[in-house]
């Protein structure tokens, strides 16, 4: 009988230790400056991209891995003899789900199961986690897909961002959404909603109060959030990420609280001092 092997892409931002322990694959995303492109998570740090944006003032663009790279890292995985589910970024915010696809169609039927999260980052590694502990129990690559795609609706996924000039340069936000953003220190917090990303509070003021109002925002599902793994994400935002760790676990009844940092490609649309937390909510 085959095993499964779950992989997922650089976006999922998963801490190298569960790499390891879990044996994920991961399949970067590209950062393209005008000098050179770079693998996400492998040739670049977020560090550097801040670095190059604040003195260039222009963002880099970021790409989809193409089918040929899926190709490449599945087949050693098949040609084994296990089956593969893939978790991708969401397919309302890039091509990358698109592209895994039409590498799966290159393996026998049914031996690549391509599964679009809907979400990013954190939300897309409790995901990889989910089909981690299943692959664990032998459930089958159709199985496991068949539950992410159910589990994939309960992902809950809020941000706050510390500037909208990413977003703006990123096209993601108008000049004058900017410009009125900045000019009334107004800190979004940003919500995904059916893999798009939407704003579902516009705080005035210092970034701590919109922090605040996502953590209210979290508690209002407090009872319904699933006890097993809750992710806080940053980008250069520790000490926000500490005070929303400490938060929860006074709060809420959840296991494991894990920090995650975010990478070049989130990072390079969110910006530096972004903040973030995904959680699961039970059937």
């Amino acid at each position: 009988m085959s095993t499964v092997k779950i992989f997922s892409d650089s976006t999922s931002d998963l801490p190298q230790g569960w790499k390891d322990t879990y044996n994920i694959g991961i399949v970067p995303l590209y950062v393209v400056f005008e000098e050179g492109t770079y693998k996400d998570g492998e040739d670049i740090t977020p560090e550097e991209v801040y670095r190059r944006v604040a003195a260039s003032g222009v963002l880099p663009k970021t790409a989809a891995p193409s089918p040929a790279d899926f190709i490449a890292a599945f087949h050693p995985v098949i040609s084994s003899g296990d089956d593969i589910v893939y978790i991708s970024l969401s397919s309302s915010l890039s091509s990358t789900y698109q592209n895994a696809l039409l590498a799966a169609g290159e393996f026998p039927e049914g031996r690549v199961q391509v599964i679009d999260s809907q979400t990013l980052c954190g939300g897309i590694a409790l995901l990889v986690m989910k089909a981690v502990r299943a692959a664990e129990k032998g459930h089958s690559a159709i199985e496991i897909a068949a539950m992410l795609k159910h589990s994939r609706d309960l992902v809950e996924t809020e941000f706050v961002v510390d500037t909208l000039d990413y977003l703006y340069m990123g096209g993601r936000c108008s000049g004058m959404q900017n410009f009125i953003g900045s000019l009334l220190k107004i800190r979004p917090v940003l919500r995904l909603v059916d893999g798009s990303i939407v704003p579902t509070s516009k705080i005035r003021g210092k970034k701590e109060k919109a922090v605040e109002q996502m953590l209210q925002n979290a508690l209002v599902n407090v009872n319904r959030m699933d006890k097993e793994l809750l992710i806080v994400v940053h980008t250069l935002a520790e000490e926000d990420a500490r005070y929303l760790e400490t938060a929860l676990r006074e709060k809420t009844q959840v296991n494991e609280i894990a920090i995650l940092n975010a990478g070049c490609v989130i990072g390079s649309h969110c910006g530096p001092h972004t903040v973030g937390l995904m959680y699961m909510l039970q059937d």
